[in-house]
């Protein structure tokens, strides 16, 4: 998404949400990296040039002018929980712009398939456990056995 953005401009100021603007919009596993991660990783981008840290959820007048922006991007997003139009002051100024990375892997396809490998691997964990108990358990049997037989001797 950013190096689609950043190809439409020439200077691509990003907007990083706090944490709990991300959970509001996404719901409760997200966001999967916390905010300073987020901000790294945008700021290690080449194809961003600045990052307002903190970006509130809804865009601003106020934030359009102190930055003086001339178009708002917006990626795709089917997976956002909120109602409300985030962008309608960017709509009615006639400087918002849907794209797309043509990437069809979401972050809640990556959420989901998280959440799904943990399961397993709490449950093959589980199944080990289980298993090393019955270990340990036929061991103390047999000890116990073994040394009921040197008792009787």
């Amino acid at each position: 998404i950013l190096e689609v953005a950043r190809s439409k401009c020439d200077f691509l100021i990003v907007g990083v949400h706090k944490d709990e603007v991300a959970n509001e919009m996404h719901g409760k596993n997200f966001p999967i990296m916390n905010l300073h991660e987020r901000i790294l990783s945008v700021m290690a981008c080449k194809y961003t040039d600045e990052v307002v840290i903190g970006a509130p959820a809804d865009i601003s007048a106020e934030l359009l002018d102190h930055f003086k922006v001339d178009v708002v991007f917006r990626g795709e997003d089917k997976d956002e929980l909120t109602t409300n139009d985030r962008f309608e002051l960017a709509k009615q100024r006639g400087i918002y712009q849907q794209i797309s990375s043509g990437c069809t892997l979401t972050t809640s396809d990556i959420v989901r398939r998280v959440i799904e490998n943990r399961l397993k691997f709490e449950e093959r964990n589980k199944l080990k456990n289980a298993k090393e108990l019955r270990r340990i358990e036929a061991a103390r049997r047999r000890s116990e056995t073994v040394e009921g037989n040197n008792d009787e001797e």
